[in-house]
């Protein structure tokens, strides 16, 4: 047993300060960022601000709504080959700079990738999702889809400390997704008392994955536009949301009414209601470690996407930062204990 007394922090833990600014105006900040990868020969472009491979988020429809905005999708596992074929024959062009192929590690999950990825050659990204990390057999996974895809844009995660960014990355992974317990519907962190809190985990992972010339998302965590801004300014390349854009018509989930209002179903990937409805439900050697919830439903996304990147301009104008990436560069964290004042907040 071994302790580590340095204190880590959340979100919730600072705010950001203010520094003197030579901009004038919200629109002229410029969201958009542009990366080239460890492996891949495939330059993206676009706002870095992703919907989570979950199937109440990560979409078709939502894909094809935030691709609009330049906005990011990786797409959940549960869409079958057929669905795919069906999806890329329609889907505009420059889709393939929008959305990522999710997959798990099973033998048939290779056979799956493989064939979404030989009927549709536009694709580039792969994200490789596992709830932890850290197991050889998830390094193999990666080195196999590597040699498989060498071409491609591989993500592949969750971690939440530098060493195994640094595995991962030497493994042949592109970005490294990084986030154990922050979600809103995870209960990881309750289950197994394991997790990292997210703003220490983006600071020392992006450290790392930045040395080797890799990337990270942080995934998890942001529950208001200013924890997005926060992990920008932490040094995350990608920000990954889930529970804040589920409720909306472009989200998965069931739509249920109950004494006039509206709500659509939300729920963790390793919660019991999705294994119930992929698995065939929880298997004995395990736990649920996911929630089930009814968000109010919220219309279109388009709102909610606007309000998230207003919310993160607004913050680039605060610290004098003319693009998104010059955001983590101007960024000074304070340590609070209280950010907002809620005297009339329900």
């Amino acid at each position: 047993m071994r302790i580590e007394t340095d204190l880590k922090l959340g979100f919730k833990d600072v705010m950001i300060r203010p520094k003197r600014s030579t901009l004038s105006s919200r629109s002229q900040v410029n969201l958009e960022r542009e990366y080239k990868f460890r492996h891949s020969p495939f330059v993206w472009k676009g706002v870095p601000i992703m919907a989570a491979n979950m199937d109440t988020v990560g979409t078709f429809e939502m894909a094809l709504a935030l691709a609009q905005k330049s906005m990011f999708t990786a797409v959940h596992k549960h869409y079958s080959v057929a669905e795919w074929k069906q999806f890329m024959s329609e889907a505009p062009e420059a889709i393939e700079q929008c959305i990522a192929v999710s997959t798990g590690t099973g033998k048939e999950d290779v056979e799956k990738v493989q064939l979404i990825f030989e009927q549709n050659p536009r694709l580039q990204f792969l994200c490789i999702d596992v709830a932890n990390g850290y197991s050889e057999h998830f390094v193999e996974f990666v080195k196999k889809m590597r040699a498989l895809l060498p071409e491609k844009v591989i993500i592949a995660g969750n971690v939440v400390t530098g060493e195994m960014v640094e595995e991962l990355l030497l493994s042949g992974a592109d970005i490294v997704k990084v986030g154990i317990g922050p979600g809103s519907v995870c209960t990881t962190r309750v289950k197994t008392g394991v997790g990292y809190p997210q703003l220490s985990a983006i600071i020392e992972c992006a450290d790392a994955a930045h040395g080797l010339g890799g990337h990270i998302i942080s995934d998890g965590g942001c529950s208001i536009p200013g924890d997005v801004a926060k992990a920008f300014g932490a040094g995350s390349d990608f920000v990954m949301l889930g529970g804040m854009l589920a409720g909306h018509d472009e989200s998965g989930g069931q739509l249920i009414e109950r004494n006039g209002e509206r709500y659509k179903l939300f729920y963790g990937m390793s919660s019991a209601t999705a294994m119930e409805k992929h698995a065939g439900g929880v298997a004995e050697y395990r736990a649920s470690e996911g929630k089930t919830v009814e968000v109010p439903y919220r219309g279109t996304v388009e709102d909610t996407v606007l309000d998230i990147l207003g919310g993160l301009r607004s913050t680039c104008t605060y610290v004098g930062a003319a693009q998104l990436k010059e955001l983590s560069k101007r960024t000074t964290f304070i340590r609070v204990s209280e950010q907002e004042n809620r005297v009339f907040t329900k």
